[in-house]
């Protein structure tokens, strides 16, 4: 058996193209694009490389892109600042605050910061508890796109035994929380999960966000279940997810590849979020169903 290998790329690329068509739509009917402003503070490298690959996306999608690049030693009164001025901005629909941040920064109070209905990257505690407990707000980039892939290699996904592996507040809780929206049967595990190969043995879908890398093996998959693989680890040899995807590959029905899976989804998703943001805000209707 061989697993069908999930092309997030062509995925990701198809939603971008029907993100511009709906921008194309909004700014004809509010007069303006949809604004998403970046926050870099200090120069890591892959962080600049990230900021640059969505202010590219956000152009391209047609939408106005406004970056902010601050100095590392940038005093923790002068970025909340500077996210007060980007909350009051009209031109502004989504804000994103690029972590991890330098040390001296305090992340939760920049993030919690930012107004929710802004927060398109969606890990404002609000926009947390409005996830939970099944209110429209905006949910991380990263989760959505991983339901995207599932439902559409999948269909309805209602019933199927769904395993988490990580709890991060960024993409574990937020995965199995909108897993538990489609009615998938969901566990939670993670490192220290007891007899951890038995729990994800019975998944018909798995997804590993542990940050370990090839920590899921492939004799740990069930026959014929889809395995979403979240993690980008760097090694020696290369990028690699947290599945080991040879010998997951032989036994899944399908698969999502490190890179091209679910790497190119987080930013198409970052897009879709900042256009429902602005449609919400300016009161216009746009087709969220097809995003």
């Amino acid at each position: 058996m061989s697993a069908n290998i999930i092309d997030g790329k062509a995925f990701a690329l198809a939603l971008r193209e029907r993100i511009a068509v709906q921008v194309s739509d909004f700014v004809s009917a509010a007069g303006r694009k949809p604004g998403l402003a970046v926050v870099l503070v200090g120069e890591d490298p892959a962080s600049a490389v990230y900021v640059r690959s969505k202010g590219k996306a956000t152009v391209a999608a047609g939408m106005a892109s406004f970056e902010h690049r601050l100095p590392a030693d940038v005093s923790q009164d002068d970025l909340l600042a500077l996210v007060d001025t980007l909350n009051a901005d009209p031109a502004v629909d989504g804000i994103l605050v690029q972590l991890p941040l330098p040390g001296h920064l305090d992340e939760l109070a920049v993030t919690t910061r930012i107004d929710p209905d802004k927060d398109v990257d969606g890990f404002h505690p609000v926009n947390a508890g409005r996830l939970a407990t099944g209110l429209e707000g905006f949910v991380p980039c990263t989760p959505l796109g991983c339901v995207m892939l599932l439902k559409d290699q999948l269909g309805d996904l209602t019933g199927l035994d769904a395993v988490v592996i990580g709890r991060s507040n960024i993409v574990g809780k937020p995965m199995a929380q909108l897993l538990l929206k489609e009615s998938c049967t969901v566990t939670i595990a993670h490192s220290r999960t007891r007899d951890l190969s038995s729990v994800v043995k019975r998944a018909d879908i798995v997804v590993a966000a542990v940050g370990r890398p090839e920590m899921v093996k492939g004799e740990w998959i069930k026959p014929g279940a889809t395995v979403i693989d979240v993690g980008i680890n760097r090694t020696a040899t290369g990028l690699v997810g947290d599945v080991d995807f040879g010998g997951a590959a032989s036994v899944a029905g399908a698969i999502t590849p490190v890179p091209g899976g679910v790497g190119p989804m987080t930013i198409a998703v970052l897009l879709r979020n900042t256009l429902v943001s602005a449609a919400r805000r300016d009161g216009v209707a746009i087709d969220e169903a097809a995003l």
